[in-house]
């Protein structure tokens, strides 16, 4: 099952386990059964510290399913599945936790996790190929661990298609607590943690409102963000990011192949990459917030407020603003009420969800193209809709989309509705823009690629935008209010790219603090 450089990686982790694991499997006739007990066979032959226990499924449960629990117990991480591809180090990391190794969670998060009072029955329905899905199945894994209230199942949404149509999943990660849909997207474990224990967000908030004002405050932790972060911080100056999540839209990124010297990696490791660097520094850092609105200073020199949604409001003599943007959405009748009924927007996620059936990409660039193409190779038929008169993705791409037998493209098609049958899509309609025709497809997937919003909307009123949104700079990364900077995709900067928002990000670092030793703060 494993090949050797795995095998190899796998048993140099299982080293570190300091109590014996036990693998506890149920298994039926299926295929799946066969790879996962070759799996589970390849690990314990890994480490003496491993056993296998396996047992017939009688029929009632699902097969194959696994519990990675300790000798003697019986609570512990349960995967649904073959957890291979993305959720490999899911499994690597769920060995290692059961098996007494400490997880690097903060402490106190960890301490939160084991008081939570309750019982808390968690399902995670991921894809193999899905990048947003490990984050939210090793937080619940971990959470299990940690407290024997609360259990969670990670579900391979491929092997379980029974449960997917049952359930109507149609967006992986898709997350339930005690049979109730509980979330959907990528979500962190302090995130989570926040959702169920309801006092937490106000014990948050009462702590960040009683830091002292900063003397940079980077409002937003992707890569502008983070490399404002690293140049503020090294001028010896206090410097704070309040980030909704570190990393940005970076962590929605498959492949980077663009940044210069890092010839190629992914999005959520580049994000983890910036996060380990920005901690190398003296950077409080304050993940999960939500900037909610900013007041300017009152006077030249003063304290400007930032005010985030949990009701906690953080001050400083100069602000950055690097909120990232956001997928843009159709804004036609049905798409807010099929999203994740059918809409999306990450092909990579929920793209195998969809397998064996017919969808439509909208959105002719790069991303659209290369979604096209991707799809291609796990549903029945693809259709692309672009509004103008010719793709505008590249060449080469465009060959390759040409090649593939069962791709159409419709240029000069603007969608005008999702149509559904109220709990999923069944089709799309657009008006052909050569002779304003009404047209319709039936289908079951809309995957929507047609670029990119500002998170600006709190920003309205107080901070000069332009007609799309974005923050106007001028070459400093100065905005209209004094001690005010911004940069990256929020702003009118041309290109938006990760190696022009992080050269955005160090000069307004730069200019912050050209700023701060011109300004003298008022006595």
């Amino acid at each position: 099952m494993l090949d050797d450089n795995l095998k190899t990686q796998l048993k140099a982790y299982l080293e570190r386990l300091t109590r014996p694991v036990e693998l506890v499997a149920s298994l039926d006739d299926s295929e799946a059964s066969r790879e996962l007990q070759a799996l589970l066979q390849d690990i314990q032959g890994l480490s003496d510290q491993v056993s296998v226990v396996e047992k017939k499924a009688d029929g009632a449960e699902r097969a194959p399913v696994f519990l990675i629990t300790n000798p003697g117990q019986d609570s512990g991480v349960r995967f649904a599945g073959v957890p291979l591809g993305h959720e490999f180090t899911s499994l690597v990391l769920a060995l290692l936790h059961v098996g007494g190794h400490p997880s690097k969670e903060p402490a106190e998060l960890q301490e939160q996790i084991k008081d939570l009072d309750g019982e808390f029955h968690f399902e995670t329905y991921y894809s193999l190929s899905c990048h947003n899905c490990p984050d939210v199945v090793q937080a619940l894994n971990l959470m299990s661990v940690l407290n024997p209230r609360i259990t969670h199942t990670a579900i391979d949404g491929g092997v379980f298609q029974q449960e997917i149509a049952e359930r109507e999943i149609m967006a992986v990660p898709t997350v339930f607590l005690n049979g109730e849909r509980f979330g959907q997207g990528r979500m962190e474990l302090g995130e989570i943690v926040a959702k169920i224990d309801k006092g937490a967000v106000a014990r948050e908030a009462a702590k960040l409102g009683a830091k002292d004002p900063f003397d940079v405050l980077i409002v937003g932790g992707g890569p502008a963000g983070a490399a404002a972060a690293v140049y503020a911080a090294r001028k010896g100056i206090r410097t704070g990011v309040a980030a909704e999540r570190f990393g940005g839209q970076v962590l929605d990124t498959v492949d980077i192949e663009n940044y210069i010297s890092v010839q190629k990696t992914v999005g959520p490791q580049f994000a983890a990459a910036l996060e380990r660097h920005v901690g190398d520094y003296e950077v409080d850092i304050m993940n999960l917030q939500r900037a909610a609105a900013l007041v300017p200073a009152s006077t030249e020199g003063g304290l400007i407020e930032v005010q985030l949604e949990s009701g906690a409001t953080l001050r400083s003599r100069t602000v950055i603003l690097s909120t990232g943007a956001r997928w843009r959405n159709m804004n036609v009748p049905g798409e807010e009420q099929y999203r994740t009924k059918g809409v999306t927007y990450c092909p990579h996620c929920d793209g195998p969800l969809f397998k064996g059936k017919r969808v439509a990409v909208i959105g002719g660039g790069n991303s659209g193209v290369e979604a096209a193409i991707d799809l291609a190779g796990i549903v029945a038929h693809v259709t692309l809709l672009e509004f103008a008169g010719e793709l505008k993705a590249d060449a080469v791409l465009q060959r390759k989309l040409k090649s593939l037998p069962n791709v159409d493209v419709i240029v000069n098609a603007q969608t005008t509705e999702v149509n559904g049958d109220g709990s999923r899509v069944t089709g799309i309609t657009y008006k052909d823009r050569t002779n304003d025709e009404s047209k319709q497809i039936a289908l079951e997937g809309i995957f929507v690629q047609i670029g990119l919003l500002p998170n600006t909307d709190w920003l309205k009123g107080t901070v000069e935008l332009s007609r799309h949104g974005e923050i106007v700079v001028d070459a400093h990364g100065r905005t209209n209010l004094p001690g005010v900077f911004a940069a990256g995709d929020c702003t009118t900067v041309p290109f938006k790219q990760i190696v022009i928002a992080a050269g955005d990000g160090s000069k307004a670092a730069l200019s912050a603090f050209d700023h701060l030793i011109r300004t003298s703060a008022p006595a």
